[in-house]
Parts: structure tokens; sequence; C-alpha cells
């Protein structure tokens, strides 16, 4: 069955995805992959992938992207099941992208080809890591153009921290953020989990509970930034 049949004779699904309510912040960790993306695409046919570790933001800035360019937003082995007759001639965003199965990586990225069409991809690992079977496919990954992002620095993860305390409607004490960032793991995910903590104990946010908490969570705790640092 041709890739185009096999898109096209799927069900189709709702496949957009949500930013999230933090604010993105620009800071050294990400500034590459913002200025990269003002502006593109800026010619037809064109192809990026957006890589970086889990919670560095690259989901978030690649969603504010397709926002602005109204790019249609699909999600890993969900594209499969999109009608192609809707991607042609737009820009489409394809985030957990090495999920996505061979033959319809390689139809997205003929898309993108069209007056019109871009393909942006979004992925831990760089195109040229992920294990393909087409060897067009290779050959087309290899040349696709890849913008990096880094782990959250502080700037990024303290306003990660302070997004996720306004959703709980949380006011935490004097210096608890920047405590927090010098000992979780430098991820949106650790973030959210230790401000969910914080919540569960029903008391004022003080350093001293998000001592109490960190200490009793040790999936939260980042030995490469928190050995050695006083309390």
């Amino acid at each position: 069955m041709s890739v185009h049949r096999s898109l096209r004779d799927q069900m189709r699904l709702p496949l957009v995805r949500e930013a999230g309510a933090a604010p993105f912040v620009r800071s050294p960790a990400n500034g590459f992959a913002v200025e990269a993306l003002a502006g593109w695409p800026d010619q037809a046919g064109q192809v990026m992938a957006l890589c970086g570790p889990a919670g560095c933001g690259k989901s978030h800035l690649a969603a504010i992207w397709a926002e602005r360019v109204g790019a249609i937003p699909l999600n890993g082995a969900e594209a499969a099941q999109a009608d192609p007759l809707e991607l042609e001639g737009r820009p489409v965003l394809l985030d957990i992208a090495r999920d996505a199965d061979d033959e319809t990586l390689f139809h997205l990225i003929n898309l993108s080809q069209q007056d019109g069409g871009a393909l942006l991809m979004v992925s831990r690992p760089s195109p040229r890591h992920w294990r393909v079977a087409v060897p067009d496919l290779r050959s087309r990954l290899d040349a696709v153009r890849v913008v990096a992002m880094d782990a959250p620095d502080d700037a990024v993860l303290s306003a990660i921290l302070a997004a996720r305390f306004a959703e709980r409607s949380i006011t935490p004490g004097e210096g608890v953020i920047d405590y927090l960032v010098r000992r979780i793991d430098r991820s949106a995910a650790a973030a959210a989990g230790v401000v969910e903590r914080l919540d569960a104990e029903h008391r004022p946010v003080t350093r001293s509970l998000a001592r109490q908490v960190l200490d009793a969570g040790d999936d939260l705790f980042d030995d490469t930034r928190g050995s050695g640092l006083q309390p």
C-alpha cells in the first residue's frame, strides 16, 4: 500500500497538543533555537529538527512556532492517521517525531517540498541517530538541519517553578525557588513534581518544607548540583 493511501485511509484523530501554561523564557540554553525558528520557514520545502533532552522546552517552543505560522500539529505514531490532503502546501509540526513510522516520515518530508510546505520535527535524539529501514529516508534524515536545545538553565527552571506554583495559587516563601533550582533535576517534569509534593503538604511553602520534601524524594534530586550545597 502506498504511503499516500495508508495515511489517507486511516481514521483521522484530533492531534493538537497544548504547549502548557508556563511562559517560554529565552536564555542561553535555548537562545540559538529561538533565533533559528524566529524567521523559519523562509522559503518553501524546508525540514528542520528541534532536538534536546527531556524537559528542555522543545515541544513548547515548537508549539509557539506552529501557532505563529499556522502549522498543522501531529504527534508521533499518530501522524500516520493524518489526512495528507490537509497537509499539502502547509507547514507541519511533528512532535515525538522518532515514533513515526518510516513511510510516514518519508511522505511528510516529500510534502514539505511543495510550495508553502515545511516540516519541523521534534525529538530528543537527532534524526541522524534514528534507526530507519528505508535507505532513501536515511539519506534525507542525514541532510536535515538540526537545531539543539540544552537542559533548562537557572532562568528557565525558575520560570517553570514559578508557573507551577501559580497554577496552584501557591506563594512560595523567600528563597524557595532559588533553593529548588539548585537542587532538583533540570527538567519541567521535576519542577512539576516537586511543586505537587509541596502542595500535598498543605502547609506554607518555606525553604524548610522544601528541604523536607527533597530529602524524601530522591527522584527529584540532582546529585551533580546538590552535592556539597549547604541546606
